[in-house]
């Protein structure tokens, strides 16, 4: 939530019952004074005019308001205000009483006077500074006034509390100012720290909404902030905590990233590939401040997703291009495959001129599929699920299968282990990725007896459809692009074949994957079990 700066000139007593208590401790500590005072100075006589029994009296009496203004500061009552202006006006009386008792303006108590009006508008902030300062003056001079009616003082000493009365209204003044530029600067400090503080919520906000992970270490490599993407793309769960070290939290990473920075701390930034479990990480390293003395940030991006992202913009691209340029290539497609098929039916034509006309038809054949390929593309955003008893489906694909494409009975085996399962998936989404599937394996087979095999499997929540063969399997070097569009080994295929038949999967709620076997190659689908299933 984001914090509103305090209103000004509103009840502030809260921040400053601790210095009132203060305040009332230094009362006792001068009522303590004026009692040794009184012991230590009896036989001296410093002070003119000096009434001990009142002396005594009032510093006993002084002692006892000093312990009562601490009792009730800890009680808090009255409140703060009323409290504050009691006991400071408490405090002027007892000291201009205190002077009366000493011999008046010449004992020097006066002074005391000073101190308590400025410790009085510091802790209000400068509110009714002036107001003491005139309380105290007005003591000072009905004090005054009443020495001289009774011939205790002669008229010369009226400077003297005059003298002290400006004192009083200029220390008053000056704490009055004081107060008012404390009172900015703590006003400014404050919305300081509430901007700060907001800051920083709006940093960790946009931190735990981002897509890619972040995670922040200081230069001893200790987790200091990260966000919640960056637990999910480490694959971590359970309670995790900041200030701790990396080593704990993720110590791939933190092995990663110390050789990191003893092999490239001197570059700007890093980009790293980490790869955990089934993810592909990138993690781009950079230095908080201008060297990584200070910290380092890492971003951690899913780098399967970007790979996604990248082959949608390529797709989205191509499917805007094919569905304005193919209807323009099938016209002409069409005519060619005209012309050639009356050219072949010209019983004249010498054995060449046959062979480059049936070339010429071929190519025409691949360039159709091509194209039907890929405007298959944009077909997965028009899945039409239905209820498939995907046993007696698996039957019938398997009877049109090997009679459509003539091969032997015995050639293509279907298995589905006298399982009966109900699925939702697009009928025709699934027959195209099976028939892709078999067609691709019959023709990597060694075409015998038993080659192909189409078989269903149960597990505990998913259907396995697997088309497996007995060929020469997929070479290494071509499973990471497994299923990137327009890949292929063969010189005459269009590489869209694997990918369209995983989009479709995917756009059932399937997933298809490559099994490594000993022998040939395998592939299965991951069908979700319902309910009804």
């Amino acid at each position: 939530m984001i914090k509103q700066p305090a209103q000004t000139g509103g009840n502030t007593s809260t921040n400053f019952w601790q210095p009132l208590a203060l305040f009332g401790v230094y009362r006792i500590l001068l009522g303590i004074v004026f009692l040794a005072s009184y012991f230590l100075l009896q036989d001296t006589r410093v002070w003119l005019n000096y009434n001990p029994t009142l002396y005594l009296s009032l510093s006993l009496a002084y002692l006892s308001f000093g312990c009562l203004a601490l009792c009730l500061n800890v009680l808090r009552k009255p409140n703060f205000s009323a409290q504050l202006s009691l006991l400071t006006l408490l405090d002027i009386g007892f000291i201009v009483l205190l002077m009366y008792a000493s011999g008046g303006i010449k004992s020097g108590l006066g002074l005391l006077l000073i101190v308590t009006i400025a410790a009085a508008s510091l802790i209000s902030q400068g509110r009714l500074a002036l107001f003491y300062a005139a309380v105290a003056s007005i003591g000072l001079l009905l004090e005054q006034s009443y020495q001289m009616l009774i011939w205790n003082e002669d008229f010369g000493d009226y400077s003297h509390a005059a003298m002290l009365s400006i004192s009083c209204f200029a220390t008053a003044w000056l704490a009055h100012s004081f107060s008012k530029r404390a009172n900015l600067h703590a006003q400014l400090a404050s919305q300081r720290g509430i901007d700060l503080e907001n800051l920083g919520q709006v940093n960790q906000l946009i931190t735990q909404e981002m897509d890619d992970g972040v995670l922040v270490v200081d230069e001893a490599l200790n987790l200091r902030h990260r966000n919640r993407q960056a637990d999910f793309l480490l694959g971590l769960e359970g309670d995790i905590r900041n200030h701790q070290p990396l080593s704990n939290y993720a110590p791939e990473l933190y092995t990663l990233l110390q050789h990191w920075h003893q092999e490239g701390r001197g570059k700007p930034q890093g980009l790293i590939k980490l790869s955990l479990s089934k993810r592909d990480l990138r993690l781009k390293i950079m230095p908080v401040g201008e060297s990584y003395a200070h910290g380092t940030v890492i971003f951690i991006q899913d780098w399967s997703h970007l790979q996604t992202q990248a082959q949608q913009l390529k797709l989205a691209a191509l499917g805007r291009l094919t569905a304005n340029i193919a209807h323009e290539i099938r016209n002409p497609l069409s005519a060619i495959s005209h012309a050639t098929q009356l050219l072949q039916e010209d019983e004249s034509h010498d054995p060449a001129s046959q062979r480059m006309l049936q070339i010429i038809s071929d190519n025409v054949q691949r360039m159709e599929q091509m194209i039907k390929d890929v405007l298959e593309l944009n077909r997965r955003d028009r899945t039409k699920q239905q209820k498939i008893q995907l046993a007696d489906f698996l039957r019938e694909f398997h009877d049109q299968f090997y009679q459509v494409e003539k091969i032997p009975a015995q050639g293509f085996v279907l298995d589905t282990d006298d399982l009966e399962p109900t699925i939702d998936f697009d009928h025709r989404h699934l027959h195209q990725v099976l028939w892709n599937l078999c067609r691709n394996g019959w023709r990597h087979s060694q075409q015998y007896d038993g080659s192909l095999t189409l078989s269903l499997r149960s597990e505990s929540e998913q259907w396995l459809v697997e088309v497996r063969d007995d060929g020469q399997g997929i070479p290494e070097h071509a499973l990471a692009h497994l299923f990137e569009p327009f890949f292929t080994t063969e010189s005459t295929g269009t590489g869209l074949g694997l990918y369209i038949a995983r989009e479709l999967c995917e756009a059932n709620g399937a997933t298809i994957e490559h099994v490594a076997i000993e022998q040939g190659c395998s592939f299965v689908i991951h069908i979700e079990k319902t309910e009804s299933a």
